[in-house]
């Protein structure tokens, strides 16, 4: 994790890898505080609030949630008093989205002698996601803290003069997908709305709606975007994942119309250049989301972790990838 400030009120930090619960949080060190997302576990959070301690002393006062996911909620608990904001749909759906037991589950099974000989057996894709978790994170001690302001498409802050513009996209990623805008400087806090140079996953979403966001955010134009995962980026980082979904969006089709599963699709879709982003394999994600607009389904909510990561083990399999997620 480093810190970096990004104008004069905005400072990031930054998880660079992108991998499943590498996530980005912001600053805006005026008007008494605001943190934009607290990490996927306790010690991510304790860090970066660490990190912040450097360019803002004492607790922010208030805090944003991007959308529901862990990633994004599971420091909540260490911001006693503070007022935090989120849109509408996040405090019923974290309550599965981030529920911590989820992450601890894929850890704990990697553990025990026999537990990983019988995972690694028969479901080897929940048990290298497990081991990866294991390596990077610790999800002991997480209370799920909900957010205590709600808004429904647009709510906006002053924070000293320094206005802040929370936007409702969702769902692209996530239902409660939000973008938080900081006009006057230049700096749009994405969320999991923008993914840098690694692969989008589209959990719950529809790929129409990720598109219109991603427009939305180029009319915007700032000058930084802060993204969910991955370096900071302008307008170009929003327009390459366009160009991704759009692309996953067609290919998709096509193997729906040849009657395809989204497996056998995501194993034979040519990735390009989208092979040196990381995590390619999460392309079957992004296929199944296709799938489930193509066939007029309802938001998927919530998803099922276990599931997609068997699902990308089988793609990286297939396809010579180096298996992570």
């Amino acid at each position: 994790m480093k810190l970096q400030q990004v104008s004069e009120s905005c400072h990031a930090v930054l998880n660079e890898r992108g991998r499943v619960c590498d996530a980005n949080s912001g600053l805006v060190n005026r008007g008494g505080g605001l943190v934009v997302d607290t990490q996927a576990d306790v010690p991510h959070a304790q860090r970066m609030i660490e990190l912040f301690g450097g360019v803002w002393p004492g607790m922010p006062r208030r805090v944003v949630n991007t959308s529901e996911a862990g990633v994004h909620v599971s420091g909540n608990q260490l911001f006693a008093g503070a007022e935090i904001i989120a849109h509408r749909t996040v405090p019923d759906s974290m309550a599965h989205a981030a529920d911590p037991s989820r992450y601890r589950e894929l850890v704990d099974d990697t553990g025990g002698f026999a537990s990983r000989l019988v995972r690694r057996a028969f479901q080897p894709g929940k048990w290298a996601a497990g081991t990866q978790l294991r390596e990077e994170h610790d999800f002991g001690g997480i209370a799920l803290t909900p957010p205590t302001t709600l808004f429904d498409d647009r709510y906006e802050l002053d924070l000293d003069g320094v206005d802040v513009h929370l936007i409702h996209v969702g769902p692209c990623h996530q239902v409660g997908d939000t973008i938080v805008h900081v006009p006057g400087e230049g700096v749009l806090f994405a969320g999991d709305t923008v993914f840098r140079r690694c692969t989008p996953m589209g959990w719950a979403g529809r790929c129409e709606q990720w598109l219109r966001c991603l427009d939305l955010i180029v009319w915007l134009d700032p000058e930084v975007i802060v993204p969910g995962r991955g370096p900071l980026c302008g307008i170009e980082g929003a327009m390459e994942l366009k160009a991704y979904l759009e692309y996953v969006r067609d290919e998709a089709a096509r193997c729906f119309r040849m009657g395809l599963d989204a497996l056998e699709a995501a194993k034979r879709i040519d990735l390009g250049p989208y092979r040196e982003w990381r995590c390619p394999a999460r392309l079957v994600a992004n296929v199944e989301a296709a799938y489930r607009e193509l066939r007029d389904e309802a938001v998927r909510q919530p998803p099922d972790m276990a599931s997609a990561f068997e699902a990308m083990y089988e793609v990286a399999k297939a396809r010579g990838l180096a298996v992570e997620f």
